[in-house]
């Protein structure tokens, strides 16, 4: 799928189809009416769903980047796919919602800078120094918007804490665990960060490469 991506905007990678993989493969999660893809960048996750579910689907992608919802946007136009897609920061735009199905590829990348940028392209994977600033904020919130039932599938690397997602979540009263792995070679952001996770601990010295997680929480 050649997805038009407007400048700024989170170019589909390892984490995209690794969480698209990983949805593929939960053949309980096709059946469902409501679907929220949350940091939905080009639309990737949400077209694909859209693409594969029943026609009743309804699928919301949300995104904090003005970029990135225009692209999301011309993309659901382009492939004649129907997405409800909304500026959100995580799950703002559909408070009071419920859904059967959420997809979270949020921003996990340490970073030597405790605050998450408020604009640029940093913005898509800046997470604060240990890379949770915005999954724990997911982890707390996002048991309020599923329904009774209904499942999520986030992604994230390894280096900012598999455990610990899975703990928020069981804190939570939700059903967790790892439900598919990757090993990927460091990107540019990593790369240049080597120096950065070496000093902090979060890489040994020389590892040029991380650990991509999808964990699934059933409520």
């Amino acid at each position: 799928m050649n997805l038009l991506r407007m400048p700024g905007t989170y170019r589909p990678q390892a984490d995209t189809w690794l969480l698209l993989d990983a949805y593929r493969d939960q053949h309980d999660l096709h059946q469902a009416t409501d679907v929220l893809d949350v940091g939905t960048g080009t639309g990737a996750v949400a077209l694909a769903v859209a693409e594969a579910t029943n026609r009743r689907c309804r699928v919301t992608a949300l995104d904090i980047a003005r970029s990135a919802v225009w692209a999301a946007r011309a993309n659901s136009l382009r492939f004649r796919r129907r997405l409800r897609v909304r500026r959100s920061d995580l799950f703002t735009a559909v408070a009071g919602q419920q859904f059967d199905v959420v997809l979270a590829n949020p921003p996990y990348v340490p970073s030597p800078h405790a605050q998450v940028p408020r604009h640029g392209r940093a913005r898509s994977w800046d997470a604060g120094t240990d890379g949770r600033a915005v999954l724990d904020r997911l982890c707390t919130e996002l048991p309020h918007i599923l329904r009774p039932g209904a499942t999520a599938l986030v992604v994230h690397s390894a280096l900012c804490g598999v455990d610990t997602t899975v703990r928020m979540f069981t804190a939570a009263g939700l059903r967790a665990r790892v439900v598919a792995r990757s090993m990927e070679p460091f990107g540019p952001v990593l790369t240049e960060r080597a120096p950065y996770l070496e000093a902090v601990g979060l890489i040994e010295p020389g590892c040029r490469e991380e650990e991509l997680v999808v964990i699934r929480a059933d409520k």
